[in-house]
């Protein structure tokens, strides 16, 4: 214990020396936002400010926060790369100020391992446990930037959870390290409106006791897990575990019986949710945070029978194509886990895959059911691939459809006011 205490006292120092480890030219990668150490990603961009750091690049997996690398054009002196596209870097992108990584999530690692270099790993971790390791709060990429990063970094903040599963690094592959407690980001449940209910109510008669839930973050999400807190025998294998997930676990829904693999256990590669959640997780054994290439990969997803996989979109086309990034050329977000988890439930013995939005968009000026998706959108789950998709007025089936059949079920979930116009444009194309 003596040898370990010596080694932290020996890479122990404050944030801003910290800091000035970073050399100019470097490409950083920053993991979930659990993992993202805002005291020494302040104390970077200030040597950036001072001009003191040039030709820095940010990877960034999930941009919970609006950092500075995507805040204005800053000639070659540091850029933000998102590989998801938080609101944090939807701005910045859109104006030029940052730029995006078309990857899908579970093929991550494979990614890092092979396309991208990297210089070092910035993260921030829990407190050195006896033994000498830190745990990083995190399943998703750790792993591989482990293996691939010659620098890594990290801020220690006694508020982030130890969690099981996730992996742990030894104070001798550590370079420096710096103390600093901050709050952890905290995302409360999301307030339900009447459209969301109605939409978590469809998705939710369609589940059955004993399946297994993969869903986000959002109001329709929110509404989808709140709607489920009268099944029961549920499993959770899922990207990003949430709030409503915890009420479900706590309801008496999810007791991951059924599932084949990691039963008893709920799956996930990272977590954003309260405070309550964060102590929940916490050296909880009943939790598990493992790599995205085990989480994600559609091939393990579909060993679950009856895997229910819910997610959003932005617009859905006579086709069944499923846009859930961009609102034409205009950048909202990332592909993320979506066709992952698709492609997993479609392969599911019973498993579903449901695409759930609102009926319009722009305070009900716009269907985001169109003939046709906006040009420049892009395609998210293709034609052959997406299942169920859903908005407040029912439920729309792609999968075992022609496209003449699918024309008329989209139509008949279009919103009302714009049934008539959607049909008109059907019959040009002969679809009805």
């Amino acid at each position: 214990m003596a040898d370990i205490y010596r080694l932290y006292c020996e890479r122990k120092t404050e944030l801003d020396h910290l800091a000035e480890s970073i050399q100019s030219g470097w490409k950083i990668f920053m993991d979930a936002p659990l993992g993202q150490p805002l005291g020494l990603i302040r104390a970077i961009e200030t040597r950036v400010k001072q001009r003191k750091l040039e030709g820095i690049t940010f990877h960034i997996l999930l941009d919970a926060y609006r950092y500075f690398c995507y805040q204005e054009p800053d000639a070659g002196r540091i850029l933000g790369v998102s590989w998801f596209s938080g609101a944090g870097a939807r701005d910045g992108i859109n104006r030029g100020c940052g730029d995006m990584m078309p990857f899908n999530y579970h093929e991550g690692p494979e990614l890092l391992r092979k396309d991208v270099r990297l210089d070092a790993w910035i993260l921030q971790a829990a407190p050195m446990d006896e033994e000498g390791y830190f745990n990083t709060c995190n399943g998703s990429l750790g792993k591989v930037l482990l293996e691939q990063c010659p620098h890594i970094y990290v801020q220690v903040n006694e508020n982030l959870p130890k969690v099981c599963g996730a992996p742990r690094i030894h104070i001798t592959q550590i370079e420096k390290l710096a103390e600093k407690t901050e709050p952890l980001l905290s995302l409360p449940v999301f307030p339900g409106d009447e459209i969301s209910t109605k939409i978590g109510e469809l998705v939710a008669e369609r589940i059955p006791d004993g399946a297994t839930v993969q869903f986000g973050i959002g109001a329709i999400p929110d509404a989808v897990g709140k709607a489920l807190k009268n099944k029961r025998h549920l499993g959770i294998h899922t990207e990003l575990l949430t709030n409503r997930m915890i009420e479900l676990m706590e309801a008496g829904a999810v007791d991951n019986s059924k599932k084949p693999i990691d039963t008893g256990v709920s799956v996930a590669a990272f977590a954003l949710g309260s405070q309550h959640m964060y102590e929940t997780v916490d050296s909880n054994p009943y939790f598990r945070f493992l790599s995205v290439d085990y989480v994600n990969e559609p091939n393990v997803i579909a060993e679950i029978p009856n895997f229910m996989s819910i997610n959003s979109a932005l617009e859905v086309d006579f086709f069944g194509q499923v846009c859930a990034e961009s609102i034409g050329t205009r950048h909202i977000s990332g592909t993320g886990g979506q066709l992952d988890f698709v492609r997993g439930a479609n392969a599911s013995a019973g498993g579903k895959s449901f695409i759930c939005f609102p009926s319009t968009a722009e305070n009900g000026t716009v269907s985001r059911i169109k003939p046709i998706l906006t040009p420049g959108a892009i395609v998210t789950t293709g034609k052959n691939e997406s299942d169920y998709i859903v908005t407040e007025y029912g439920v729309a089936k792609m999968r075992g459809n022609t496209v003449r059949q699918r024309t008329e079920q989209l139509i008949n979930i279009a919103h009302p006011k714009f049934r008539e116009e959607l049909k008109f444009a059907a019959r040009k194309r002969y679809l009805i």
